[in-house]
């Protein structure tokens, strides 16, 4: 289960993370927001705390929504070093979803020698 933020945690959560985090914006209306929290719990196992997972419910903290200017949700933003490095919005399920995901998590990992 990712662990869910608020305005009052992001700095701390997201931002001075030191690790990568994948932070994902969605609504308890939003039906494709809950359908993909399955593959997202996922793929936090499978990175091994390589990259950090965090949900923030849009609706009860509109100023990060408005800050990081959400057109649509589910939105995920993923975080490096205090500073979003990729956005994911618009895909269209689980499957575009999960290839996106497997592209992130190879280019957080660390290279090997």
């Amino acid at each position: 289960m990712a662990l869910s933020v608020s305005e009052r945690t992001f700095t701390r959560e997201v931002l001075e993370s030191s690790v990568p985090v994948l932070v994902h914006f969605s609504a308890p209306w939003c039906g494709l927001c809950r359908a993909i929290e399955p593959l997202l719990t996922r793929f936090q196992v499978e990175w091994g705390g390589q990259v950090k997972l965090v949900g923030i419910n849009a609706d009860q903290n509109f100023k990060l929504a408005n800050t990081y200017r959400l057109r649509t949700l589910p939105t995920l933003l993923l975080f490096e070093n205090g500073k979003v490095i990729q956005r994911i919005e618009g895909f269209q399920g689980r499957d575009q979803l999960r290839l996106t995901l497997e592209k992130i998590i190879v280019s957080c990992l660390p290279k090997s020698a």
